[in-house]
């Protein structure tokens, strides 16, 4: 990391377990900011596109990849997702700010299973980091019970692998924080909007 990637102001990235609640903080976090008036995009990866959709095709069972081709359709998704004419960099250019449910820290984690860390690193490496990075700290055993709720798993919901992501997470995110990123830790369990209190009290002036 001793070339540091350009660092995008008003972006912030959640991440977390899968069922870690990512998806409904960064609901939480868009419907306060614009309550305050400030223009929120929120976003996700996968995306939406067509490159996103073949990753959750992936996921789910539903189309067999290399852990490395695995790792290079998320970085082309990504590649899409910021530099598109409706993507992060097109809405921050508008002067509002970008909340995204997992980024490049996904892959880092995720990917490294069954691919290289240094190969994943590699093909990440030029993708600019989010001025914040929220990880939502859940319990892996949480995590899964709320997976099973939802009644879809996908390809890395196992237990005992979720209990390997979690501490890769925290590898993962701690070297960021030297590189200028402000990352938070909150504990995910409770009540969402107790969560959500956890995370405002950093990003209320956001």
């Amino acid at each position: 990391m001793s070339n540091a990637p350009d660092i995008l102001d008003r972006f912030v990235v959640f991440e977390g377990l899968d069922g870690a609640g990512t998806s409904t903080q960064l609901e939480m976090l868009r419907d306060a900011l614009q309550q305050r008036g400030t223009p929120c995009f929120a976003t996700c990866e996968p995306t939406d596109g067509a490159i996103g959709k073949l990753i959750r095709a992936v996921l789910r069972g539903e189309l067999e990849v290399s852990g490395c081709t695995l790792a290079l359709l998320f970085a082309a998704d990504r590649s899409e997702h910021l530099y598109g004419s409706d993507g992060v960099l097109a809405a921050l250019r508008t002067g509002g700010s970008v909340a995204c449910d997992r980024y490049l820290f996904s892959s880092l984690v995720y990917q490294s299973t069954d691919c290289s860390g240094e190969y994943v690193a590699a093909v990440n490496a030029r993708f600019p980091l989010p001025r914040w990075l929220i990880f939502i700290d859940t319990p892996p055993e949480e995590c899964q019970r709320r997976v099973a709720a939802r009644g879809a798993r996908e390809l890395f919901d196992r237990l005992p692998l979720q209990r390997r992501l979690r501490e890769r997470y925290r590898e993962v995110i701690a070297g960021y924080a030297a590189l200028g990123v402000k990352v938070v830790t909150v504990n995910g369990t409770g009540p969402r909007e107790a969560v959500f209190d956890r995370i405002w009290s950093h990003l209320r002036r956001f």
